[in-house]
């Protein structure tokens, strides 16, 4: 079964790897072979005290393991090309299966490069001799297996969790306090490794030693210094962790193949909150319809919850990191801004989300123009109090009152733009996404690897930042000339570019949504 499995995977990644795809896996490679070459690079570099090797390479490894973690939350997908829900119907043991699938998780781009990366250890143990080589060759394949289980587990968890109405609350919470520790990970990066190498951080380097990803190095420096008994009981540490993690990955597959994610809608609404929100501020016409239609669904669709909570998390990262870093709260008082770039990110694909209910729209003439309209109503509704009262409220407490013009006039512009782009991104940067009531998991993000949705990201940006130039200019000249009534004007011209880039890309999406809909159809409606 492994061996079909593994064989199975990699003729689907042959089949499936077209321009877009092969391009993204190349950029994400070079940069992965960038953060192997840098982590090998410790391991091999000479220092003139071993402590700092060992807590050095502790802390890199601390973060690969965070790595495998936190990205597919960022991007809001991962790797299920075989995906459980495939061999429900087939007469395979589970646990034959949960093997099978386990060993074509190895298979892939990530996993060979995390593979190089940890051979940092068998390099480190090359220093200190014959055996310590030996132990790093053993621990490398043994933290591989480690971050690949991590991983698996940690995923399914959050995905069981997210597709649970009665567990929603949970889970959010938890995948909050997963991806703030992406803050945690930026602080190491940035601003550890001095402190790390005068050794003035003993606590922290303590924990990266007590966790299983710093286990590999701990055991190859004990072996260099003679002391096998360490090494034997951390080799049997890391295999009783395993032997967890690979109980649990198979526990929550059994649950993932038996267990229905589609479980209707809730019933606990009562007449008189119905008749509250169709009383609400949104206008009783076909485009109010749909935008309170979009309302509901970003509420109980997993997928979308994990999109809205993407955004705020990598807002956080972004904008508070570097002021838990020690330094300058140099972006905190942008953060309603980085808000709303993230949001109109991370929701560029609605019909994708769709999928194949899409028909509904098409077979009712003139709905396009409603559909559109009501979709860009609805993110505006979601993402514009949140990041006005950021916008509003940090800057001042922040001493960057001289911020505030920059701010109001750009914020209705990234607003607009926002609107806009995220229905051209659904229109023409459209592809599937597998039918939750067959995947229970809100992480799937049919097979399309991750490195290209970043790719199109930052292509993104550079429209937005188009949006943002007029703003941009008279704030500069404001600035430039000490003319602060220049610098307000940029509030009115960002409110007419806001509205104007949502209309007239509002309007481009329509127009593609009316005479290419089948196909958009065909390609949002394929099976996943």
């Amino acid at each position: 079964m492994v061996g079909v499995l593994v064989r199975l995977k990699l003729r689907v990644l042959r089949n499936s790897l077209h321009g877009r795809q092969i391009a993204g896996m190349v950029v994400g490679g070079l940069f992965g072979l960038l953060g192997a070459a840098f982590t090998i690079g410790i391991a091999v570099f000479p220092v003139p005290q071993a402590r700092i090797t060992v807590d050095l390479l502790t802390s890199v490894y601390a973060v690969w393991a965070a790595g495998w973690i936190l990205a597919p939350i960022a991007t809001g997908g991962g790797d299920d090309t075989l995906r459980p829900e495939h061999f429900a119907l087939l007469p395979i043991p589970r646990r034959r299966l949960a093997i099978g699938l386990l060993a074509a998780s190895f298979v892939g781009v990530t996993a060979l490069i995390s593979l190089l990366a940890f051979f940092g250890l068998f390099a480190y143990g090359l220093r200190l001799g014959a055996g310590a080589a030996f132990v790093g060759l053993v621990f490398t394949v043994l933290q591989l297996a480690f971050v690949v289980l991590l991983y698996r587990v940690v995923i399914a968890a959050l995905g069981a969790l997210l597709t649970s109405r009665k567990g929603k609350e949970l889970g959010i919470v938890l995948v909050a306090l997963t991806g703030l520790s992406g803050v945690l990970v930026n602080y190491a990066i940035n601003s550890l490794g001095p402190a790390i190498v005068n050794g003035r951080l003993p606590g922290f380097v303590n924990v990266v030693h007590v966790l299983p990803s710093g286990w590999g190095t701990l055991a190859v420096h004990a072996a260099g210094d003679g002391a096998w008994g360490t090494v034997g009981g951390l080799f049997v540490a890391m295999l009783a962790v395993l032997a967890v993690l690979v109980a649990a990955w198979g526990a929550l597959l059994a649950r993932q193949v038996s267990t229905p994610s589609f479980q209707g809608a809730s019933r606990t609404r009562t007449k008189s909150a119905d008749r509250r929100t169709r009383r609400g501020l949104l206008p009783q016409t076909p485009v109010g319809a749909v935008a309170r239609k979009e309302l509901h669904t970003w509420w109980r669709d997993a997928r979308r919850r994990v999109a809205l909570l993407s955004t705020l998390l990598i807002g956080v990262v972004v904008t508070v990191v570097p002021t838990l870093s020690g330094g300058k709260s140099v972006l905190l008082p942008y953060f309603g801004v980085a808000v709303v770039v993230f949001a109109c990110l991370q929701a560029g694909n609605l019909y994708g989300l769709d999928g194949s209910a899409l028909w509904h729209t098409l077979v009712v003439p003139g709905a396009t123009r409603a559909d559109v309209r009501g979709r860009q109503l609805a993110w505006l509704v979601l993402v514009t109090p949140i990041a006005l009262v950021l916008t509003a409220a940090l800057p001042g407490p922040l001493g960057r009152a001289w911020a505030y013009p920059w701010l109001f006039g750009l914020l209705p512009a990234l607003l607009g733009a926002g609107a806009g782009l995220l229905m051209l991104q659904s229109v023409f940067l459209a592809f599937p996404l597998p039918d939750q009531r067959r995947n229970g998991s809100p992480w799937s993000s049919g097979g399309r690897p991750g490195c290209t949705r970043v790719l199109l990201m930052f292509a993104t940006m550079l429209l937005l930042v188009v949006g943002a130039l007029p703003v941009l200019a008279l704030c500069v000249a404001g600035a430039l000339a000490d003319l602060p009534v220049l610098q307000w004007l940029g509030v009115p011209a960002g409110i007419a570019t806001g509205i104007g880039l949502a209309w007239w890309w509002g309007t481009i999406a329509q127009r593609r949504l009316a005479t290419h809909g089948p196909e958009l159809l065909a390609t949002v409606g394929k099976e996943r």
